[in-house]
């Protein structure tokens, strides 16, 4: 097993490819430590894979995962960290936007205990209105719904202990939440500056757009740490209050009709009738409805969670040492 696991997802980024290996190398060779690259294409259409191929080529310490399709880069990271083996595990954007020089400052935090270092981009160089100002409100809310009191939610930039890492599922776009996912678990998160660099080379994938589909997750996010093991304490609180008021509308109408026999609820009353049916029969919903989501709890947490991508091969150059112990086993198998 590796000290170090480097998981850094690429997409259509040809031109930054062999620039980043070599930066990577550079500074993890100047760590010391064992280390290993885990680079997953995530269903490029350019030379990104046959690049990345090239590189694992010549240096066993790669390994290159390709997927089938383009998954999306919360699956991509997942297929990263899923084959990953180091005992500390950082992830990286492929574009060259996140400086291999910082990673050091993350070991070291690393080193002092904490289970989650986390990437700032304090001094930020983008477009000030079409992302500094959306992602400044967007890590504000995600910092009050979450309750995780850092600055930069959005950079892939961070570094986790393996077994923090491997206990948390990530699907959707969830990567970004990562830290408030791991506070869940009780891990120790801090948060450390990293430099802001331009893209020097290819096509951004980051839009406005983005910004906008964060204000879901945030939803999601919120229900997951306060509710992803009972459901039915949400659906649920909001399904007796409806059964509640309802059945005292019911109560009330059914008292009128007593006292009142000849008068025509549905008359007079109504719409009075109508709602107290609705919030009754929504009421007892909304509890099936949180009964079903503890059945479903209670299946994820005693099944294994399917992989939310699907690899087309792994790439990895065989060292000098697993050659040697080929050679000297009869069957030539590891």
């Amino acid at each position: 097993m590796n000290k170090y696991s480097i998981v850094v997802p690429f997409h259509n980024e040809e031109e930054n490819v062999t620039i980043l290996y070599a930066r990577l190398k550079q500074v993890m060779e100047q760590v010391g430590d064992s280390f290993e690259l885990v680079f997953v294409d995530d269903g490029s259409h350019d030379r990104t894979y046959k690049l990345l191929e090239e590189v694992a080529a010549v240096d066993s310490r790669v390994l290159v995962v390709k997927l089938r399709r383009n998954f999306g880069q919360t699956s991509a990271l997942a297929a990263g960290f899923d084959h990953a083996n180091g005992e500390f595990v950082l992830a990286m954007d492929g574009d060259l936007q996140h400086d291999p020089n910082d990673i050091p400052a993350f070991l070291e935090k690393l080193d002092e205990g904490y289970d989650v270092v986390s990437g700032w981009r304090k001094v930020r160089i983008d477009n000030f209105v079409l992302r500094r100002i959306p992602s400044s409100c967007a890590n504000w809310l995600m910092a009050r719904l979450s309750g995780v009191p850092i600055h930069d939610f959005g950079t892939t930039f961070k570094a986790y202990r393996r077994e923090v890492i491997q206990n948390i599922p990530l699907y959707g776009d969830l990567h970004r939440f990562i830290p408030a996912l791991a506070s869940w678990y009780g891990a120790s998160i801090c948060e450390i500056p990293i430099r802001n660099v331009n893209r020097e080379r290819g096509k951004s994938h980051y839009g406005l757009g983005r910004t906008f589909g964060v204000l879901f997750d945030l939803l999601t996010i919120r229900f997951l740490l306060r509710y992803m093991t009972r459901p039915l304490h949400f659906f649920g609180g909001f399904g007796f209050l409806g059964m509640l008021i309802g059945s005292f509308m019911a109560a009330a109408l059914l008292g009128m009709k007593i006292l009142h026999p000849d008068v025509s609820l549905m008359h007079h009353h109504g719409p009075m009738f109508v709602i107290a049916s609705v919030l009754i029969v929504s009421g007892i919903q909304l509890l099936a409805l949180g009964l079903l989501g503890e059945l479903q709890v209670r299946h994820f947490f005693s099944s294994q969670r399917p992989a939310t991508y699907a690899v087309d091969r792994l790439v990895r150059l065989v060292s000098a040492d697993e050659q040697s112990l080929l050679s000297e086993r009869p069957d030539g198998m590891m």
